[in-house]
């Protein structure tokens, strides 16, 4: 027997970053929009815990126990006193080390996943729980659709959405870490006050109207001026997808992945093949969202 969970990418239309904490995290309102780029994980009984991964960028996706799929495993078998032996199988589309949750996405769907598989009975909630052990984005992998995260990012209020969202993403050469653009933040705000981060009421509206314009004036991210000074490169994808009739152009998350939103399905070819000859970056992608969290298929 095996069980199969689907599990999508997110993008930040908004993300909003307080001043560091003494733990070295940083209080976030963070509006998450799930978007339909998925991964897809398998279990599957085995003698022992083994992490298999194929797809785009594979190659870059540790197998050994750091891998949060396998720490998702982990983590449900010690809380029930089972020993997580299980074949864990990623098969990768969501971007590695892109802003796009594509780890986080692995982790939901394998805690889902191996939840499905013994059969545990865990509560909505105790899966939330070992999601926020597990890492900041985890807990909105799981949920998907919109939703606002504050702290660090994991504690969730799940969001109405008026309509379909559309969206291109562009992806970079080389992927960018998260703790090197929190630090950048921490360099580029030193001397200076920041406030504490809140949710744009107007950005909210937008969502709950499903109006694209007004979520184009609203879109934000305070990481992005960080991770446009680790990677400067980004400048040129953004002005081109801006060239190219996007209603707006920012970094997804912690980078390096850019996104844009456009106002339909037509308007997202045409931004999208306009980024592929542009020579600014790599592959490219469409998606819409909001889409559902972590699904068993």
């Amino acid at each position: 027997m095996s069980v199969t969970v689907r599990v999508p990418a997110k993008v930040n239309v908004q993300l909003a970053v307080g001043a560091a904490r003494p733990d070295g995290f940083h209080d976030l309102a963070n509006v998450f929009l799930a978007v339909g780029l998925y991964d897809e994980v398998t279990v599957t009984p085995a003698a022992e815990l083994r992490v298999t991964c194929d797809g785009p960028d594979a190659g870059q996706v540790p197998l050994d126990r750091t891998n949060l799929a396998a720490r998702a495993a982990i983590a449900l078998a010690a809380r029930r006193g089972i020993e997580p032996d299980v074949h864990l199988h990623i098969a990768k589309d969501i971007p590695v080390a892109g802003g796009m949750a594509g780890g986080s996405a692995d982790g939901a769907g394998a805690l889902l996943a191996c939840d499905t598989l013994w059969g545990t009975g865990a509560s909505r909630d105790e899966l939330l729980e070992i999601c926020a052990e597990l890492g900041s984005d985890v807990p909105f992998s799981l949920v998907g659709g919109a939703a606002l995260g504050v702290g660090r990012g994991e504690r969730l209020t799940e969001l109405e959405v008026g309509g379909a969202f559309h969206w291109v993403f562009a992806m970079a050469g080389r992927g960018l870490s998260t703790p090197a653009v929190f630090r950048e933040f921490d360099r580029l705000a030193e001397g200076r006050e920041i406030p504490e981060p809140v949710a744009s009421p107007d950005l909210l509206a937008a969502l709950a109207k499903g109006d694209p314009d007004a979520l184009a004036a609203t879109v934000s991210n305070d990481l992005q001026p960080a991770a446009l000074s680790l990677f400067p490169e980004l400048a040129g994808t953004l002005a081109a997808g801006r060239g190219a009739g996007a209603l707006a152009a920012l970094v997804s998350g912690s980078g390096p992945t850019t996104a844009f939103l456009v106002r339909d399905a037509g308007a997202a070819e045409k931004v999208a093949e306009t980024l592929r000859v542009s020579g600014t970056c790599g592959t490219v992608r469409v998606a819409a969202g909001p889409v559902a969290g972590a699904t068993v298929l």
